[in-house]
């Protein structure tokens, strides 16, 4: 049930209509944009669990001292996909 609502929002009619030429069938505008805003929210919290786990990996490093290359960290992401085909078959 919703009970509260975002200001409303002025825009230029070049973005509204390119918004409305994007609608699917029986999708609303008010209906994309509730779900435009959902998906940017999603994205920017991925994307700050993304800093917080390179900074936390960053801060294990600083005191551990153990350090992994670029070619390292991409020769174990090849095995693990070499590893994954096999088990599937491909």
């Amino acid at each position: 049930m919703k009970s509260a609502t975002f200001p409303p929002l002025r825009v230029d009619q070049e973005l509204r209509d390119a918004a409305e030429s994007v609608l699917q069938q029986g999708e609303s505008l008010s209906s994309f944009v509730e779900q435009s805003v959902r998906a940017n929210i999603n994205l920017r919290r991925m994307q700050q669990e993304f800093i917080e786990r390179g900074l936390r990996s960053r801060d294990e490093a600083l005191l551990t001292g153990e350090y992994y290359s670029a070619e390292e960290v991409l020769a174990e992401m090849d095995e693990m996909l070499r590893n994954s085909a096999a088990k599937s078959g491909a």
